[in-house]
C-alpha cells in the first residue's frame, strides 16, 4: 500500500502564528507514516532559518524554497541547509498534484 501524501504552502513570516500551525501538522504527518512535503513562498522563505521546520526534515519531510522568492525578500541562500531544496513553482505544482491533501497557510 503506497503512502499517503501532505503538501503545505507557507507563505507567511516567522513572525506568523502559521508557522506553528505548519510545525504541528506536519509533526502529526509525520508520526502517522504520512508523507510530507513542505514548500515555502513569498515571506514564507524567512523561514529557512527556523529551528522547528529544519528539524522536520530530519524526521522524513521534504522542504522546498522558492528561489524566486528569496530573491525578491532579500533571503540569502548561501551556508542553506542541505535538507532544503530550493526550486521553483513547477515543484510546487508538482507538490500540489502528488499529494492527497494539499493545504496553503497564506
Amino acid at each position: 500500500m503506497q503512502k499517503k501524501k501532505l503538501g503545505i504552502l507557507l507563505s507567511t513570516p516567522p513572525s506568523h502564528p502559521n508557522i506553528t500551525t505548519v510545525t504541528h501538522l506536519c509533526e502529526e504527518g509525520l508520526k502517522s507514516d504520512v508523507d510530507v512535503y513542505l514548500y515555502l513562498i513569498d515571506e514564507g522563505v524567512k523561514n529557512l532559518t527556523n529551528q522547528s521546520l529544519l528539524g522536520l526534515s530530519r524526521t522524513g519531510a521534504k522542504l522546498f524554497a522558492c528561489a524566486y522568492g528569496c530573491q525578491q525578500q532579500g533571503v540569502s541562500t548561501t551556508n542553506l541547509d542541505p535538507a532544503i531544496q530550493l526550486c521553483g513553482l513547477v515543484v510546487l505544482s508538482n507538490i500540489i498534484n502528488g499529494c492527497d491533501r494539499f493545504v496553503a497557510f497564506n
